[in-house]
């Protein structure tokens, strides 16, 4: 059942299948819309909200904004081709204001919306053993896959997760309701009082992880990441988690490794 329902979930499509789709059922909508006496401001706005709730299949940010801008532009071309009745131009503020909501700017340098695998951590706790009780923070929490996936690994564990947007944080919460889910920036808040701080970020951002790591994270305490390692730092364990992205354990005090800079 887990493998048909990957075939049938479009963030698995070959693109840009998902962004066909979208813009379909983005125009669809909006013709429905319309057809029942929406004013066309409301109906853009609706078929946009559309548009950027399904730009989470894109696997990147460049994918993430052509399937959430598809329909906007495409709008706005078929209205100035065939001279259809103009919209207000506060109106094409709508897929904009709606787009920086999920993705807001100051999280643009950090990594997209990359969900966790459910099994990726099961090997976690034989590497990196934790108390009853521990407190774990996924840092850019998103929609929650690292919090469900930390909760198989960890299940005693007090699971935090910290995301900088608000819909994405809403929706993580209501999604893991035993986590403590706060709509935090992850490189200004204190990750002092954490066991394990998990990321699944970008290789650009390691560094910067390891630094806030090492200055922060109490003696004992760990620091995750899927896929990506911090390079400047001497990891504890890494192993291939079930489809074959490495995990990287690190452990406090965080030392660097022969002939690196701190």
């Amino acid at each position: 059942m887990p493998e048909i329902l990957r075939r049938i979930n479009p963030a698995h499509w070959q693109w840009p299948l998902p962004a066909v789709l979208v813009w379909a059922l983005c125009w669809l909508l909006f013709r429905a819309l319309v057809e029942q006496g929406w004013a066309l401001h409301w109906a853009l706005g609706a078929a946009s909200a559309l548009g950027v709730a399904s730009s989470l299949w894109g696997a990147t940010w460049w994918r993430r904004l052509l399937i959430a801008g598809g329909f906007p532009l495409s709008l706005g071309v078929s209205l100035s081709t065939l001279g259809a009745e103009a919209l207000p131009s506060w109106a094409w503020l709508l897929p904009l204001g709606l787009l920086l909501l999920v993705y807001p700017v100051n999280a643009w340098r950090d990594a997209p919306l990359f969900p966790t695998p459910r099994n990726a951590l099961l090997e976690l706790p034989a590497h990196a053993p934790l108390p009853v009780g521990a407190h774990v923070l996924d840092a850019g929490c998103g929609l929650g896959h690292g919090l469900l996936a930390l909760r198989r690994a960890y299940p005693q564990a007090e699971m935090h997760g910290m995301e900088w947007s608000w819909p994405l944080r809403l929706l993580c919460g209501l999604r893991c309701p035993w986590a403590l889910v706060t709509r935090a920036d992850i490189w200004k808040a204190n990750w002092g009082t954490y066991d394990m701080v998990y990321l699944f970020q970008r290789p650009e951002s390691m560094d910067r992880a390891l630094a806030k790591a090492r200055a922060e994270l109490r003696p004992g305490a760990w620091l995750v990441s899927l896929e990506f390692e911090a390079t400047r730092g001497t990891p504890v364990a890494s192993w291939p988690s079930p489809d074959g992205r490495m995990v990287w354990a690190y452990q406090a005090p965080l030392y660097p490794r022969p002939g690196e800079n701190t």
